[in-house]
């Protein structure tokens, strides 16, 4: 565990914290007013590897071989040129910090850090970070790489979880949960949803299915993963060659078939690792997805609790109806797609790079 302090003055600015991975939705934006809860789970932080947030270049200024060597395959809007390596912390998290009143970006219904930190060291004045809340937006605060330093808490190491123990502790990720508009009341104007947290997982899988596919057809299991993933897969290859077949597989599973040439597999919660099958299967392309996700995937739980106040009496046990299906088909998120999509060499491929440059066109016919 470690603890972040300014890189000027050495106030501590957080509570002891251990490190985890980087959320897939990390820089979501979802709808429009929508309210979004708090990107990390309290006592934990991630880091981000790539730069992110101002100063931001258009394509038109990047040299294809500079964003090349960035690991970007593909034109897109814009670059940061921030520095790499922002640390991403639940709100609740800090400690002795003051919001900078003339840093105020956003203001919709919140700060969006668009002009960079927003908060400072209360100690030294110095910015140190960028509060995030702003409606569409996961609640978050960004400590900037180069205004903090990180100190080790002593005796506080704890060991990564082993996959097994991932599995029986049983923490899924639900595929539907309820949706509020920012400043609503509890009750009005919210509506059951397909998890944000799902669109963004699935947007990074399937652009890992589209490049594994190899310009052919590919077909995922019936039920849950097919409703997530065919009907876009369908649309955005071509018809015709033999299909690839995507499998799901993971710890506590049985051995993929040798048949199956692409792997729906879980990334660790803590490390970011991917699984990675023994034997033959170990050469299949493996797609990652969020532990949660391919938790529910593999085990799915019988019905979504619906929310509850109060406790039930001893003896007592609940009997709600399944929770509201979302009104509409799953759509995978455009940004999370095209934010992996442009990183995978295979990009370079004609048909893909078309597959982008249509992507407002699958947007309209609404794949995402």
């Amino acid at each position: 565990m470690f603890v972040f302090v300014c890189a000027g003055c050495g106030a501590r600015l957080t509570t002891p914290l251990s490190q985890v991975a980087l959320p897939a939705h990390a820089h979501q934006k979802y709808g429009n007013g929508i309210q979004l809860p708090v990107l990390m789970e309290s006592g934990t932080f991630a880091v981000d590897p790539e730069p992110w947030g101002p100063p931001w270049r258009t394509w038109e200024d990047i040299d294809p071989d500079e964003a090349a060597a960035r690991g970007i395959y593909a034109s897109v809007y814009a670059l940061s040129d921030g520095e790499p390596g922002a640390i991403v912390i639940a709100p609740g998290d800090t400690r002795g910090t003051l919001l900078i009143p003339e840093k105020g970006g956003g203001y919709c219904c919140g700060l969006d850090g668009g002009d960079g930190p927003n908060m400072a060291c209360e100690a030294c004045g110095r910015p140190v970070a960028s509060r995030i809340d702003d409606c569409s937006l996961w609640q978050a605060v960004w400590l900037a790489p180069g205004a903090v330093r990180r100190l080790p808490v002593d005796g506080a190491d704890t060991a990564p979880l082993s996959w097994a123990e991932l599995t029986a502790e049983g923490k899924r990720t639900p595929p539907f949960e309820p949706i509020a508009t920012w400043g609503s009341e509890v009750g009005v104007n919210h509506w059951w949803s397909w998890s944000p947290r799902w669109e963004a997982a699935a947007g990074r899988a399937l652009a890992h299915l589209v490049a594994a596919s190899e310009g052919r057809p590919v077909t995922v299991p019936d039920g849950l993963i097919a409703e997530v993933f065919q009907r876009a897969l369908d649309a955005l290859l071509p018809a015709g060659p033999p299909a690839r077949r995507a499998v799901l597989a993971g710890p506590g599973r049985p051995a993929p078939d040798a048949d199956a040439e692409i792997l729906l597999v879980p990334t660790h919660p803590q490390t970011g690792e991917t699984w990675i099958p023994a034997g033959p299967a170990a050469s299949a392309y493996q797609v990652p997805l969020p532990f949660g996700v391919w938790l529910w995937l593999a085990c799915p739980e019988p019905y979504l609790p619906l929310p509850a106040s109060g406790g039930m009496p001893d003896g007592v046990l609940r009997d709600d109806p399944p929770a509201p299906r979302p009104s509409r088909l799953f759509r995978a998120d455009p940004g999370a797609f095209q934010h992996t999509l442009v990183r995978l060499p295979a990009v370079r491929s004609p048909w893909l790079r078309d597959t982008l440059e249509n992507l407002t066109h699958h947007m309209r016919a609404r794949l995402f």
